[in-house]
């Protein structure tokens, strides 16, 4: 807005002093931008300038005529301008730590110019000008302002320059003191806290201390030699070579013995020397608590030598003798730290562990002490002691390292020149838990040196044990393992060693953070695809929101970056719970639209279809308390899916092949079985199970198993050739993966029952190998496994059916028919339910080959024994030619089947018991049945929940019931059961329990339930 105010030229002198007051004020208030203290002081008086302008235009404008107020107006704010500009200048030229120890005198000066500017517009006679009334207004508020500002320096610049001036009080503070007062002014004044750069600013203040004594400013030269003498205390602006060189010299000069306290220094009371001595009116002097309390239990506050009266308010410190008392204490202190050096290297363990105790007395009582230990090259002899044996010698040196390198970059620089002494304190994290909560403590001060920290992640093991640390029972031990690890986190290397040793808290950080470039993003990405995680960490990473990360990156541009985030997906989603909580994120749409994308690369496409892989196997459900998330949305997904297969590699086949197989055994299923097969997707899976690849076929056959599973033999015959049946029985012997031989036999077990398909079966020279699957275990050769045993026992099932008399034959040839009925005692519901069916069909074929009896000859009784009949068939029978139930044995554990659980088990154990129960075989089927004590196990089957096991049920009971013996013997079992169905069940099932009861004559054959 000033830049923009237009200044009129006029020959009066009071628009041309008007001109050039404007354009000091503008000239001003760009200058004060620059300057290096006090800027939100200046920035207030450039804002009060830049409110006055429009006052000035105003004057400018409406030519305003000569007056004494006026003149008057222009002189005192011409001056204060002129004031303004020179401090502008000072404060933007001059040393920055003198004007920092200034700036209170810069806050006075602008609060003096502000006045001056207020005593300047109050000169001008407003009553007799044509102002307008907003500027006057605007005037008003200025002035106000103005008036309420109060400049002062800000409260932490306040606090140094108290210190400052606390420091130069004392006069006896140290060096450490002295360090951090000269840090803080540099941190203030926004100069580096490297040695070397404040060296040269502190230099340049003393140089211009000097420019004061040039110009005779003799009461500010006094005020700033005692700030420089205080500021000399510090070292940090001293080179390492020169303040080792200054304390030898000093060190040298004092000889090797220790000095004896003056009198003077003991406390008349305590007979102690004295640490804090105060002096009485009447010059004695005591340590002022010593004192204190003596006044405070007397009767009558008296001076305990001159027994006048004494107030503790009369006590004033003894600074001289204070400083004498410092002055000896530090002298004897370094002949101490001079002569314990030999000590220390003597190898007598209980001198060497005295002797640390006394260092470590040392370090603690006073900072300087510590910085005396270090130039004396202490280091060295300690970082030795790490090697010793003894325990305690090796943590004591451990507590005196820990204090020397206490915020002392030098110490930890020495340290780090020591050979294998970054080595020595990383091992000692493996030892006990307090050496290694020395040791976590020792390198937490190491780490905080840019320079060591380069290198402590370097050393094998150290993450992984500092890792290790977080979990400790010592929380401190805990927290200082977890702070070196933050210390280290600045490099991706350390980063990733962390993350290798189960620390994802950085990695994860590198990942979210914006600032981060992609090259860091990439190469932390890579890291997690590349890992081998345990499941933990998997679960531990997704609920850190990994997932997030990764799925912004999936969707990078850059094809490398892609890749390394969906590497990390794929290994992330072997968990199933973590597969589940991608398909929720929607990422599987992302990885569809890359596979789809025939612009991706090859590797990018096996990328996704691997982890769209996993993802489908997550799907499947499972005993836990994980509820299965769909993974596609509609069933054109599927079909897009399947079309893949015909258009890829046998890598991406495979990869595809298996992600369908698993959504065929999800909740959705029947979605996913039902579009494949409409994609024609059995006839493809046909053609690959015969093709040369063996991982390809095995995930061909799985998939096509889950599509034949439910028996549309419509869907499959068509597509089922000679070659292809022979290929699955040669699998059945070729391949090593179970989950493909169990897949096989399902196959198997559901080929369609056509004549043809039979004959291929017969005509094939591997079909022993189905029979081969089972011994006489009843399990799989050298792999027991009930479902192993159950798909065995379903190809059987296909087998044995009616319609192929030879097939059976082979079957019995086997002998697989004993296998068969000690299977149906085993545990597994299915294995039974298939057992039973074998053998019911098995049974069905009975009676046309059990072989009739043959005439006895009319010299019977020169013959041979003639065979006995069976009683059911009436001829000869066995289980090889005949596969009879009866010589099987197969009887008893048929019907101890009938009380299984299952529905379906008992149905089919009831099928193979009727097959002995037609109608020209009824009453002697019966008394079979009878007699192994089936009958009563069938009538409980009236109870049944399944309507197709009931109306079985009733046939089979009233056709019992037909014989007079079992309706007596049975009857009564058999009334209720058959009544409640009656009046409960449908109708084909009430009209059946009627005809039953008819037979039992307890319903007239003419009720209405017929």
């Amino acid at each position: 807005m000033v830049m923009d105010v237009i200044t009129n030229s006029s020959l009066d002198p009071l628009m041309d002093c008007l001109s050039q007051i404007v354009q000091a004020i503008i000239e001003l208030i760009l200058a004060s931008e620059n300057v290096l203290v006090e800027k939100k002081s200046f920035s207030e008086l450039s804002s009060y300038l830049h409110r006055i302008v429009p006052l000035l235009n105003e004057l400018n404008k409406k030519g305003m005529t000569d007056s004494e107020g006026l003149t008057n107006f222009m002189e005192i704010l011409d001056h204060a301008l002129k004031e303004a500009n020179k401090l502008v200048k000072d404060c933007s030229e001059r040393n920055r730590f003198y004007l920092f120890v200034n700036s209170r005198s810069i806050a006075k000066q602008i609060g003096h110019i502000t006045k001056e500017i207020i005593r300047a517009i109050n000169c001008i006679p407003f009553a007799s000008l044509d102002i307008s009334l907003k500027i006057r207004e605007d005037i008003g508020h200025l002035i106000s302002s103005m008036q309420a500002a109060e400049f002062q320096t800000a409260v932490a610049e306040e606090e140094i320059l108290q210190k400052i001036e606390s420091g130069i009080q004392k006069r006896n503070v140290d060096c450490s003191y002295a360090n951090n007062l000269l840090v803080s002014i540099a941190k203030a004044i926004g100069v580096s806290t490297d040695r070397s750069a404040l060296r040269r600013e502190f230099d340049d203040f003393k140089s211009e201390i000097d420019s004061l004594r040039l110009r005779k400013d003799k009461a500010e030269t006094i005020q700033m030699d005692q700030i420089i003498a205080l500021l000399e205390r510090a070292d940090v602006a001293l080179s390492i070579e020169d303040r080792e060189k200054k304390y030898l010299t000093k060190r040298e000069a004092l000889g090797t013995q220790p000095l004896e306290p003056l009198v003077s220094f003991y406390c008349p009371i305590t007979n102690e020397v004295m640490v804090d001595p105060v002096e009485t009116p009447s010059g004695h002097t005591f340590e002022r608590s010593a004192i204190e309390k003596w006044l405070s239990e007397s009767k009558e506050p008296l001076c305990p030598f001159t027994s006048n009266p004494l107030d503790t308010s009369m006590l004033r410190p003894n600074k001289t003798l204070r400083q004498s008392i410092e002055e000896w204490k530090e002298r004897n202190a370094m002949i101490s730290i001079a002569a314990l050096k030999s000590k220390l290297s003597s190898g007598e363990e209980d001198e060497v562990l005295h002797c640390l105790e006394q260092l470590r007395d040392l370090c603690e009582q006073r900072e300087i002490h510590r910085e005396w230990l270090v130039l004396d090259n202490y280091l060295l002899s300690l970082v030795e002691l790490l090697r010793v044996r003894n325990r305690d010698v090796r943590a004591g040196a451990l507590r005196v390292l820990c204090l020397l390198t206490k915020e002392n970059e030098d110490a930890k620089g020495r340290i780090s020149k020591v050979e294998n002494s970054i080595q020595l304190i990383v091992q000692l994290l493996a030892r006990s838990p307090g050496e290694r909560k020395l040791a976590v403590a020792l390198l937490l001060e190491l780490s905080k040196s840019e320079l060591i920290r380069e290198c402590i992640g370097k050393f094998q093991g150290c993450i992984l044990l500092l890792v290790t640390m977080l979990n400790s029972t010592d929380d401190q031990a805990a927290t200082d393992a977890q702070k070196v690890l933050e210390n280290l986190s600045y490099s991706d290397d350390n980063v990733i060693l962390m993350a290798n040793n189960n620390y994802f808290k950085y990695l994860l950080e590198r990942l979210a953070s914006g600032s981060e470039s992609d090259h860091v993003k990439k190469r932390m990405a890579k890291t997690l695809g590349d890992m081998e995680l345990t499941d933990h960490n998997k679960s531990l990473l997704v609920e850190s929101g990994v997932l997030d990360l990764l799925l912004v990156l999936v969707s990078h541009n850059e094809l490398e970056m892609k890749q390394v985030a969906i590497r990390a997906l794929l290994n992330l989603s072997k968990l199933k719970r973590n597969g589940q909580q991608i398909i929720k994120k929607g990422a599987v749409h992302t990885l569809l639209d890359i596979l789809y994308r025939q612009t991706s690369s090859q590797s990018l496409r096996e990328l996704a279809a691997a982890t769209i892989m996993h993802l489908a196997l997550s799907t499947i459900p499972e005993d836990s308390d994980l509820t299965p998330v769909p993974m596609l949305d509609s069933d054109e997904d599927i079909a897009k899916l399947f079309s893949l297969i015909s258009l890829t590699g046998p890598d991406l086949q495979q990869k595809i092949l298996r992600a369908l197989h698993a959504l065929s055994l999800s909740p959705s299923a029947d979605m996913v079985k039902s579009k494949l097969k409409e994609c024609a997707a059995v006839q493809m899976l046909f053609r690959l199970v015969e093709g040369d690849d063996a991982n390809l076929r095995a995930s061909a056959v799985k998939l096509l198993g889950c599509l034949t599973e439910e028996g549309d033999e419509a869907a499959v015959s068509e597509h089922v050739t000679k070659s292809s049946v022979e290929t699955l029985l040669k699998i059945l012997t070729t391949s090593g993966d179970d989950d493909e031989i169990s897949s096989t036999l399902g196959i198997i077990a559901n080929l369609p029952k056509s004549a043809e398909i039979s004959r291929w079966l017969l005509e094939s020279g591997d079909l022993q190998t189905v029979f081969n699957f089972l011994d006489s275990n009843g399990s799989i050769s050298g792999r027991p496994s009930h479902k192993f045993i159950e798909d065995a026992v379903g190809a059987i099932c296909r087998l044995t059916i009616k319609t192929s008399l030879e097939l059976q034959k082979k079957v019995a040839d086997a002998g697989v028919i004993p296998l068969l009925v000690n299977l149906l005692q085993t545990r597994s519901r299915l294995t039974i339910k298939r057992a039973a069916t074998c053998l019911a069909q098995l049974s069905e074929s009975s009676p046309q080959l059990s072989r009739q009896m043959s005439r006895r000859p009319k010299l019977w009784c020169f013959s041979a024994i003639p065979e006995a009949a069976c009683p059911v068939h009436m001829g000869v029978c066995t289980v090889a030619s005949s596969f009879c139930l009866l010589e099987a044995a197969a009887v008893g554990p048929l019907v101890e089947a009938l009380g299984n659980a299952d529905p379906t088990v008992c149905e089919s154990a009831l099928d193979a018991l009727l097959t002995l129960m037609s109608e020209e075989r009824l009453q002697r089927g019966c008394k079979v049945l009878g007699e192994a004590g089936a009958v009563p196990a069938i009538i409980s089957l009236l109870s049944s929940p399944s309507p197709g096991l009931q109306e079985k049920v009733l046939n089979c009971v009233e056709r019992i019931f037909r014989q007079v013996e079992y309706k007596q013997r049975y009857g009564a079992l058999a009334n209720m059961p058959l009544v409640d169905l009656t009046q409960r069940g449908n109708a084909r099932v009430r009209s059946l329990a009627a005809r039953a009861l008819a037979r039992l004559s307890m319903l007239h054959e003419q009720s209405s339930f017929f």
